[in-house]
């Protein structure tokens, strides 16, 4: 008897959600994206293109713009950066599918989303990046030991549907970690971001090159992680991953170096490209105003 496959609907047709379709559709499963306007056209049109060590190819993907209540899915995968996960989840909100994996940033915990999608809810973190020129995925994959996908239940229980999205993952062989703290997790790497490209904008303005390599420049983003990881452990939050409890104890000047060399590098470099800067900036903006809030609440100012 056939194994049934995998339903899986990826909600969101950015970077992340188009490499997980070339991923998800590679290990043969039933996949399905979500996309609206020019992305929509260009899928429908050409295929889902990317980049593989400098030839462009395509792969053919069942492409929709309009989502049924009750065309059900295994696993939505909903790949929208944080400011716009909100608006993605009501769109959400009435289909049936019972497993919906938001993967994104949070800065704030998973209340306002839990009171749109209930527990379908699954909180994860992507382990790919990238950018799409003219319509072709240029995928940034860090190593396997470096990074993985990251999820896990609020609960922090390791369930049945746990299981199926670790047997999911197996079968595309992606890396994946489950954490059973995703709330930490998740506000500590939003932490991270906000320090380390909130380092890279002024206002709505993406910095220039050169003044992004100055020691002032990496000195901002030391002394601003500092500050934030302290005031979530002030929060109750833990600090997750562990490793970066070690940043509170290292001095600011071996910091500063790290982040001068990191400020160097071709990663950097591209997410000052207009295209990415403008909507990074968006999504740092909310994710540092959410973060405070949910500090103020506390009786916490960084």
């Amino acid at each position: 008897m056939s194994v049934r496959q995998n339903r899986i609907l990826i909600f969101g047709a950015g970077v992340i959600g188009s490499i997980y379709a070339i991923k998800f559709v590679e290990a043969g499963m039933d996949v399905t994206i979500f996309a609206r306007s020019n992305r929509f056209k260009a899928l429908k049109e050409n295929g889902l293109q990317y980049n593989e060590k400098g030839v462009v190819k395509s792969i053919k993907i069942n492409v929709i713009d309009k989502l049924e209540n009750d065309d059900v899915y295994d696993f939505i995968f909903v790949t929208v950066r944080y400011d716009k996960s909100e608006s993605a989840l009501l769109a959400l909100k009435d289909n049936k599918s019972k497993n919906i994996v938001t993967m994104t940033n949070n800065s704030i915990g998973f209340s306002t989303w839990q009171d749109i999608v209930g527990d379908r809810l699954l909180p994860a973190f992507p382990g790919f990046g990238g950018q799409i020129k003219d319509g072709i995925l240029y995928a940034r994959i860090p190593p396997k030991f470096l990074i993985a996908t990251m999820f896990g239940e609020i609960s922090g229980l390791v369930t049945e549907r746990i299981e199926n999205l670790t047997k999911l993952f197996e079968t595309a062989k992606l890396p994946y970690t489950i954490n059973k703290d995703m709330k930490a997790y998740l506000i500590t790497h939003s932490v991270s971001d906000i320090a380390l490209l909130g380092g890279l904008y002024f206002g709505n303005k993406t910095i220039d090159e050169e003044t992004s390599r100055t020691r002032k420049t990496a000195h901002k983003i030391t002394i601003t992680l500092k500050a934030y990881l302290r005031a979530i452990q002030k929060a109750g939050i833990s600090i997750n991953p562990s490793i970066f409890r070690i940043i509170l104890k290292c001095p600011n000047f071996i910091m500063d170096f790290f982040f001068m060399l990191w400020l160097r590098t071709k990663m950097v470099k591209d997410m000052m490209l207009p295209d990415y800067a403008s909507s990074a900036n968006s999504e740092v903006v909310q994710l540092n105003n959410d973060l405070l809030k949910f500090l103020s609440q506390n009786g916490i100012t960084p």
